[in-house]
């Protein structure tokens, strides 16, 4: 076998592969031979077929199998002995398979690049450092009270964390005349909200301050240009609005009966806060981790330039598209709608991350070794009130187990920018760190918080 290697571009090869006409010819007669003992014609018995009848009949389709069975092993051979890392699948093409003559064809193919790795000492990582204070517990605790308030009815006027239950009617402003139309553009009866807590649009929740069960009013709600519902956005819209009931809230008491409902069968409040606290510096140390870990990311996609192979593109860019149809929950037929050139930004973004990712590991033999893969897994299993159980399932499922080796190996890649980078430390608040107001995010890297949102607390299942 001969093999011949032209670089088309950064990423793009092909080889031109020769393999003798003995050797072809004799996989091809392998195969005839095979047909001949296994076909079965009318006229023939079983075996008895002459090899004639099969080449006149078979003879083209066996030699076009034969010359893929071909292809495919000497391609991989040929791939193992020049050290190559291919992208995805190769384009194969026969350039000759006539009887007597050497069989040739090409792969064409893209492979992995690898990465010239920038300066890691020019980059300049923040890296958020705080405690968790009694008065960040104290807030928690609230939190997790308001979580499982109940609620009563009062007899008096609605006021800000009041729940109101309101039947109300919506009619557009007209155009040109301004004046609203006939028909209700929306309508509902017994809806409830948490006035201050709703997503409703802000006049209609000032609306509804101050009146009391029984009362109606007319008020006009203007919406922002910006509101999701593309039909309302800017529009005026007038409301009927009817209260039916204003309920206010109770929290549960910080006794016995809460703790135990949150995990905590003894000790009373003090172990319940330190179970709280404990919970909240994981999931603060986390988020600051998280950060740190954007801005390596960031600092390595800026500061490289990589060859991406196309393959590897479409690949991320489908995956993509998938998981947000499925996140949306569309329905087939929309999903397979959506362009992939929707995606190709963040795709590309994706794919040069992991291969910059893939050399430094190439580079700096980072591995993952089974005990940091335990420790990981023990410190996410840590929250849930039967942490072993978690951790056998965990370990029962090799995707699962996976995914917290891929943690591990990346754990480590920024550890090792880290130790080069310059790492400026900034002394900050709790609630700094978890808004992310200490670090702060680039738009296009920022993913939604809720910073008013208590995590599991303590053991959450």
């Amino acid at each position: 076998m001969q093999v011949s290697m032209e670089v088309l571009s950064g990423v793009e090869r092909r080889m031109t592969i020769t393999v003798p006409s003995e050797e072809f010819e004799r996989k091809v007669g392998s195969r005839l031979q095979d047909a001949k003992n296994n076909v079965r014609l009318p006229g023939f018995r079983p075996g008895k077929v002459p090899m004639k009848e099969v080449r006149r009949r078979f003879g083209p389709a066996i030699r076009a199998d034969a010359a893929q069975e071909l292809m495919r092993s000497c391609y991989g051979e040929s791939v193992a002995e020049q050290e190559l890392w291919p992208a995805g699948a190769p384009r194969l093409e026969v350039l000759n398979m006539d009887a007597g003559a050497d069989f040739e064809f090409t792969a064409s193919f893209e492979v992995l690049p690898d990465v010239q790795l920038a300066d890691f000492s020019a980059f300049k990582i923040l890296r958020p450092e705080a405690d968790v204070t009694d008065a960040d517990v104290d807030e928690m605790l609230e939190t997790l009270r308001r979580q499982r308030r109940t609620w009563r009815p009062v007899e008096r006027s609605a006021q800000l964390g009041d729940r109101v239950a309101v039947d109300y009617e919506g009619r557009l402003d007209g155009e040109p005349s301004g004046e609203p139309s006939d028909e209700p553009f929306d309508q509902g009866e017994g809806m409830s909200f948490v006035l201050g807590e709703s997503d409703l649009v802000e006049d209609f929740e000032k609306a509804a301050l101050g009146m009391a069960a029984g009362d109606a009013k007319k008020f006009d709600a203007a919406f922002p240009e910006d509101y999701r519902d593309e039909r309302l956005r800017g529009r005026t819209v007038r409301f009927d609005l009817g209260l039916k009931a204003v309920e206010e809230a109770e929290l549960p008491a910080l006794d016995e009966a809460f703790f135990e409902s949150m995990g905590v069968k003894e000790g009373g409040l003090a172990t319940f806060r330190e179970e709280v606290a404990g919970n909240m510096r994981r999931e603060m140390d986390a988020k600051a981790h998280a950060q740190v870990k954007r801005q390596v990311m960031q600092a390595l996609h800026q500061s490289h330039e990589v060859p991406l192979p196309e393959a590897l593109v479409h690949q991320e860019m489908h995956a993509s598209k998938n998981a947000f149809a499925a996140r949306l929950k569309l329905p087939e037929q929309r999903a397979s709608a959506l362009p992939d050139e929707m995606f190709r930004e963040g795709a590309e973004k994706t794919v040069a991350l992991n291969l910059i990712s893939r050399q430094i590991a190439k580079d700096h033999e980072v591995q993952a070794e089974p005990d940091a893969i335990r420790a990981e897994v023990e410190r996410m299993a840590a929250v849930y009130a039967d942490p072993d159980a978690v951790m056998r399932a965990i370990y029962q499922d090799e995707s699962r187990l996976a995914g917290f080796e891929s943690m591990v190996i990346e754990n480590k890649i920024v550890e090792v920018v880290l130790e080069r980078a310059e790492v400026e430390a900034v002394a900050c608040t709790y609630q700094d760190v978890m808004t992310e107001r200490a670090v702060p995010v680039a738009a296009e890297e920022a993913a939604p918080t809720a910073p008013s949102e208590a995590p599991d607390q303590p053991k959450g299942e």
